[in-house]
């Protein structure tokens, strides 16, 4: 077993662990921090079927989002819908055999790929030629879409200009999933986006992408609009009202 294969092995062992746990940590944080106010975004649902088919609508549609501004809600629906794709055909190289659901969508998957890094750099230009945008963009805004970025392009890279052997990118997959680590090829634009992805699940946790589980727990979306038939009270100042 060669020393590349072990360290990359290790790798994403640890990017892994980091990933759950840390994920696992801010959705716990996210799920006992107490809401002080009834402060639902109005117009908002009366009921807890509303407020669920709000949120639905707001993962599926991106709703507020295309209400806001339809340029930004095309590139980022565009690259969230290609992301997904794109997961769901990566999910080949973790199955034996291969669910057929999966095998259908490696057309679309492969494809999708051009979608997903054309709705990043969309994102990505909007933060340089809209003024109100440039002017509240951190580095680190602009390091996370470099880095979706490169990942996007290293993957296509490796479809269409210099191809690895991907039956034994799967084996090693396989192997990491069995505690049976296998040879990994040595192609350098593999060696890339692996470890890009494995920067990807170290950072997530700790980083705005968390976006994607804090719209569950976000009270202007997830509470209802009752604030006359009952009365809001967080769970640390009960203490205080006795």
């Amino acid at each position: 077993m060669s020393a590349l294969s072990l360290v990359y092995a290790a790798l994403f062992y640890a990017a892994t662990v980091l990933f759950v746990v840390g994920l696992a940590l801010k959705i716990r944080r996210y799920a006992v921090t107490p809401s002080p106010l009834k402060i639902p975004t109005t117009p908002a649902p009366v009921t807890g079927t509303g407020v669920a088919l709000r949120i639905g609508r707001e993962v599926v549609f991106f709703e507020s989002l295309f209400k806001s501004s339809k340029w930004t809600w095309l590139f980022g629906w565009m690259f969230h819908l290609a992301l997904l794709l794109v997961l769901v055909r990566h999910l080949r190289y973790f199955q034996q055999p291969v669910w057929t659901p999966i095998v259908w969508a490696q057309p679309w998957g492969m494809y999708a790929g051009f979608a997903m890094v054309a709705g990043l750099a969309g994102l990505w230009a909007r933060r340089f030629l809209v003024d109100r945008v440039r002017y509240i963009s951190t580095p680190s805004d602009h390091l996370h879409l470099a880095l979706l970025l490169a990942i996007g392009l290293s993957g296509l890279g490796m479809r269409f200009v210099a191809p690895t052997d991907i039956v034994a990118v799967k084996a090693f997959m396989l192997g990491l999933m069995r505690l049976d680590i296998q040879p990994l090829p040595t192609d350098p634009l593999l060696l890339l986006h692996l470890a890009l992805v494995a920067l990807l699940l170290i950072v997530f946790p700790i980083s705005k992408l968390l976006h994607a589980p804090g719209l569950f727990f976000s009270p202007t979306r997830h509470q209802i609009d009752n604030p006359r038939e009952a009365r809001h009270l967080a769970a640390w100042a009960t203490a205080l009202d006795k």
